[in-house]
């Protein structure tokens, strides 16, 4: 059984220990640099469940900004 947890997936995260002002970009075209962590990570999915979940309405999850997330979240209320 996964554990999605915020501590079961965050101990296992690329961004453990990285500065956390890399997430939380001034612009989404500033987010490349968190992007890049999040794409060789291996929870990322996990921490963007986690911020969808949560509504997060802040930085970089899972590779996605918050206007990302808001996409994501409208899309899967249209499927729904």
């Amino acid at each position: 059984m996964k554990d999605h947890t915020i501590s079961g997936w965050r101990n296992r995260a690329a961004c453990r220990g990285v500065d956390p002002d890399i997430f939380y970009p001034l612009t989404d075209d500033e987010a490349d640099d968190a992007r890049g962590i999040c794409s060789g990570c291996g929870v990322r999915e996990a921490c963007l469940e986690w911020a969808l979940a949560n509504r997060e309405h802040d930085g970089v999850w899972g590779g996605a900004t918050e206007r990302e997330r808001r996409r994501m979240i409208r899309q899967r209320r249209r499927s729904a």
